[in-house]
Formats: C-alpha cells, structure tokens, sequence
C-alpha cells in the first residue's frame, strides 16, 4: 500500500522536480545507466512548499514492471532514503554529501540507488516520490540498511505523511 497524505495536503503547495529532466519527459542521457551510456548517479531533486509540522523528509523511486498494478503489487524499488533533515530542499546530482539513509537497491545486493536500465528499446515510466513525515520513522535504521525494502519504507512511513508530491520519467 502506498501512503496518502492526509487532509492537509491540499492546504500546502508542497512540490518535488528535477532540474535534470520534466516531469513525465525523458531521463537525460548522463543519468542511465553504465549499460546504455551515462554515468549511473541519482538525479538531483529539489522541492519546496513544505507543509508545516514537516520533521523530516524519505524518498522513494520506484517502478511498476510489465503486469504489475500499482496499489495491488509491490513495485521495483530504484532508491529507498530516508532519515532527510527537514531543513533540507534538494538532493544534489549523484548525492555526494550522503543525505540520509539509504535501504536495498533493486536486486537486493547492496545499498543505495539503482539506475534505471530498461530493456532494449523499451520505455519504461520510473516515479520518484518525496514524503514530507511529522515524526523521524524510529522503526527505520540509523544506518543504510540493505534489508530496508520497498515493503518495509512503506510499512515506516505509513500514518506519518503529511504530504506528498512525485515527478516522473521515462527511460
């Protein structure tokens, strides 16, 4: 299940973009991954209108594969962070100055963020969502964490968004 904000929401502007791409456009070549050319790293993210009582901040990049349905299947977790200080906005490109904690990649191997590879010539929509939370998630690690997955970020966050605002790309 993925968490809704609660009334609040619509009383705040709170809005997540990327200044490497458009909402709903394409991933710029330098952020695919190895495989077709770029360098791999997360995109830089910035956001504004935070909603007041906002304690801190996660983040979630996701991606519902081919017969997955979102709100039935548990999606393909691209970067699960969290613990974000809420005098935080942005997320500089490749996150050199290691902003929270990071959970599982995609394939359960390490920590961190996994590029989006799409097969062949296929073009697959990846949705990045930032949580705006009343409370630090206590039931989340103080450390990146590999056995933190899409299942257990959602479990942690639910009942503490405020709000929540995504962009989208295609890759």
């Amino acid at each position: 299940m993925t968490a809704i904000a609660g009334p609040a929401a619509a009383q705040n502007s709170f809005t997540v973009e990327s200044p490497a791409f458009v909402d709903g456009g394409n991933l710029p070549a330098d952020l695919k991954c190895k495989r077709d050319g770029g360098d791999g790293i997360s995109p830089p993210l910035e956001w504004s209108g935070v909603p007041d009582g906002t304690q801190g901040f996660a983040v979630v990049m996701q991606h519902y594969p081919r017969g997955t349905i979102e709100g039935r299947d548990t999606p393909s977790q691209y970067w699960l962070l969290w613990d974000i200080s809420a005098d935080t906005g942005m997320i500089d490109r490749g996150n050199p100055t290691s902003i929270g904690n990071e959970g599982s990649d995609k394939d359960g191997k390490e920590t961190g963020y996994t590029p989006p590879c799409s097969p062949g010539t296929a073009k697959h929509e990846y949705k990045i969502t930032v949580y705006a939370l009343d409370k630090n998630l206590d039931a989340l690690p103080d450390e990146d964490d590999i056995s933190v997955d899409w299942t257990a970020m959602m479990d942690a966050i639910a009942g503490n968004v405020i709000s929540q605002s995504s962009v989208t790309f295609k890759n």
